[in-house]
């Protein structure tokens, strides 16, 4: 199954654009595989809490005051 791809322009500095060059080149990979290496590593962190999230959104919701009533109540 072909992967999905969204086409779109990212403006960099000159330099910044050489050095995404240089290092895809001594990577062995295109800039644009490269960019999407980095944009998903960048966003890793933010996946994982929104999958986080989504698992606790059936969670019961809990008040100040019930979560102390309850801390309490373990002796915490």
């Amino acid at each position: 199954m072909a992967r999905r791809v969204r086409r779109f322009t990212v403006c960099l500095s000159t330099e910044l654009y050489e050095a995404l060059k240089l290092k895809a080149g001594l990577s062995g990979k295109t800039v644009s595989a490269l960019v999407g290496d980095l944009v998903r590593q960048g966003l890793a962190e933010d996946l994982q809490d929104l999958r986080l999230l989504s698992e606790r959104a059936q969670e019961p919701v809990l008040t100040y005051e019930e979560l102390l009533a309850e801390l309490k109540a373990r002796g915490a």
